[in-house]
């Protein structure tokens, strides 16, 4: 299997599910959401992972700050601060539940406790798609990576893309804009076009923090060819305010059929002629002229085009349009107006099984 061959098998149809503000650092709440979701995911058979969010946060917030409430992002950091254990109960309900237990690291220690617990596939934050210490860290896991690339410069992506490839990781990279909520004008999903152009080894996906569609920005995605998606989720419980760019259990159900849909009416990928169904097929042959003879021929006479003509309806077994050549001879007598069949015409299409049952079948 090549690179990506190997990416389109882990990342092809993935969702990501990523519990929302650490789950506010409580087990129970966190437990919770696992079950509201992995019952919505099994209910639309599709493959989804759930996402925690991983902090050795001793040494994430320097001791000097540790007491400043008013960084809002060190105070939301240490108010849901999570143990070891609380980590390890999760990951394995996320994997009791049928979902893929996955997470975003934020510091060396932290990707080291996602070997320890058999997390199977890290992200890369849109913050950190270019701390080095990091990556190399994570890297050396050899886990599936998946990297969110809001507010990111062009050399970022491309040196993360060679970084993997070379390393024979999996990488699927996910347009992201990181606007917390984000509004239908910022979405930018024509970035899903550039991405699959610049990096054709890779899978891409769409992530999303919008507040208001959980269906038009899926089936566009989808269409222009992203294949793993990620959204915020939660729950409404314990009167907490759910954050604006989350989604509801019932948003997500709402948000896996229209995956479902986009799937249905985009049909084949876009990499290869689609195969038309029967039932195309047979009401185009309804569509198609048969051969009708313009007068009485005998066995043996040569079909000129001053003999035949072109005529609707198509009938079983009758040459038509598509099949006729020059000069062919009648094997049988047609009479006027008849119509000039497969079986009585010196034809190659006469001699060939699969041509000649293809014609016998199809028509009237």
């Amino acid at each position: 299997m090549n690179y990506k061959q190997e990416s389109q098998r882990l990342f092809d149809g993935l969702f990501v599910l990523e519990l929302a503000n650490n789950h506010w650092g409580k087990v129970e709440r966190g437990m919770k959401i696992i079950t509201d979701f992995s019952r919505i995911v099994r209910f639309n058979n599709v493959k989804a992972s759930i996402k925690l969010q991983f902090r050795d946060v001793d040494r994430f917030i320097h001791r000097d700050f540790r007491e400043r409430s008013d960084i809002r992002y060190i105070k939301k950091t240490l108010d849901t601060q999570m143990s070891v254990d609380g980590y390890k109960t999760m990951v394995e309900a996320v994997r009791q539940a049928g979902c893929i237990p996955m997470s975003t690291p934020f510091d060396e220690e932290s990707v080291r406790l996602c070997a320890r617990l058999g997390v199977e596939i890290i992200k890369i934050a849109s913050s950190d798609l270019n701390d080095w210490v990091l990556i190399e860290e994570i890297a050396k896991t050899r886990k599936p990576v998946i990297v969110s690339t809001g507010g990111s410069s062009l050399k970022d992506i491309d040196d993360l893309s060679k970084f993997f490839r070379n390393r024979h990781i999996p990488l699927a990279i996910n347009h992201c804009v990181s606007i917390y909520p984000s509004e239908d004008s910022e979405l930018e999903i024509n970035q899903v076009d550039f991405l699959r152009d610049r990096y054709p080894e890779h899978v891409i996906g769409f992530s999303t923090h919008e507040q208001t569609d959980w269906t038009s920005s899926v089936m566009i995605a989808y269409a222009k060819g992203a294949r793993t998606f990620e959204r915020h989720i939660d729950i409404e419980a314990d009167g907490i305010p759910v954050s604006p760019y989350c989604t509801l259990p019932h948003q997500a159900d709402t948000w896996f059929k229209a995956y479902k849909r986009a799937v249905e009416m985009c049909g084949a990928p876009g990499t290869a002629k689609r195969i038309p169904p029967q039932k195309e097929i047979a009401y185009l042959d309804g569509l198609v002229r048969g051969v009708y003879a313009k007068r009485d021929m005998a066995a043996g006479e040569e079909l000129k085009p001053d003999d035949y003509y072109l005529a609707v309806p198509l009938q079983k077994g009758q040459m038509s349009c598509r099949e006729l050549m020059k000069g062919e001879r009648l094997l049988k007598a047609a009479p006027a107006h008849g119509a000039i069949r497969v079986n009585q015409i010196d034809t190659p299409y006469a001699y060939n099984d699969e041509a000649r049952n293809l014609i016998e079948q199809r028509g009237l």
